[in-house]
């Protein structure tokens, strides 16, 4: 639900400059409120479909990735078997997986997340999960789906390599 709440409040402009479907929330509370009781409960999972399968991609490419990453740099002695410096070189090229992986994820929910519903909490826009990934797909074609990939990996490529790297610390440990 801190989702849906948070995708409604970023969008949120004024309407000089406003792109896409308004919500109008005065602040957090009010937007979980408002939310609540227009559409209950169940409105403030909506666009979830999307987040769910978001994660589980994006954790199985980054624990993918960084153990056939990290055993390549070492494999051709870039860096030392063991060396901080391939754990982190592991973690940039996990990075860039997990970013390829969660984007079109990312896209699709803040769609869903965002787009207008009605009365009854349908959307107006996408009917769920696989019709907007094939609305995105038709109308703006596959690197529709690659949107803010850039801010993406801004956001996850230093969060996935120091996590991973605090990971095989501790492992060693």
């Amino acid at each position: 639900p801190p989702t849906q709440v948070k995708t409604h409040l970023q969008a949120q402009t004024m309407a000089a400059v406003a792109v896409g479907h308004q919500h109008n929330h005065e602040s957090i509370s009010g937007a979980f409120e408002s939310i609540y009781k227009q559409h209950g409960v169940a409105g403030l999972w909506r666009g979830v479909t999307g987040a769910v399968p978001r994660v589980a991609v994006g954790s199985a490419a980054q624990l993918a990735t960084f153990a056939s990453a990290k055993d390549w740099v070492c494999e051709r002695q870039w860096f030392g078997e063991g060396s901080w410096a391939a754990v982190l070189a592991g973690g940039m090229v996990s990075g860039v997986a997990v970013a390829v992986t969660m984007t079109p994820f990312d896209v699709v929910s803040t769609r869903l997340y965002n787009q207008p519903v009605d009365a009854d909490g349908t959307g107006k826009l996408y009917r769920g999960f696989l019709d907007c990934v094939l609305q995105i797909s038709s109308k703006e074609g596959l690197l529709g789906l690659y949107k803010g990939i850039g801010a993406v990996y801004l956001r996850l490529g230093p969060h996935t390599v120091l996590s991973l790297f605090f990971w095989d610390e501790l492992r060693k440990m």
